[in-house]
């Protein structure tokens, strides 16, 4: 059985077949759940953390997760500024 990534995981590989200089020393895949990105202006931030592991075979991985969660929806301002006279104004009595 294959391993199968779950969503906002992934894994890096040492790079054993390295053909320049410029070629990357790790190397692998990750799983992003487009679905959970906040995009703005067509660029999407994304945090990444990353743990030292050995697999079953004996190789040494970096084994990844991202955090692309949209943030919390913003208060509205105005209902946190208020002070007691402001809500005395609004009161028709």
């Amino acid at each position: 059985m294959a391993y199968e990534p779950k969503p906002n995981t992934g894994s890096l590989f040492s790079n054993k077949e390295k053909k320049s200089p410029q070629s990357p020393d790790y190397q692998g895949d990750i799983l992003i759940d487009a679905s959970k990105l906040e995009i703005v202006n067509g660029v999407a931030k994304i945090k990444i953390a990353g743990w030292k592991k050995t697999a079953a075979s004996g190789l040494v991985y970096l084994s990844l997760s991202v955090d692309t969660f949209k943030p919390k929806d913003t208060p509205d301002p105005r209902r946190n500024s208020a002070s007691i006279t402001d809500l005395k104004d609004d009161i028709p009595f």
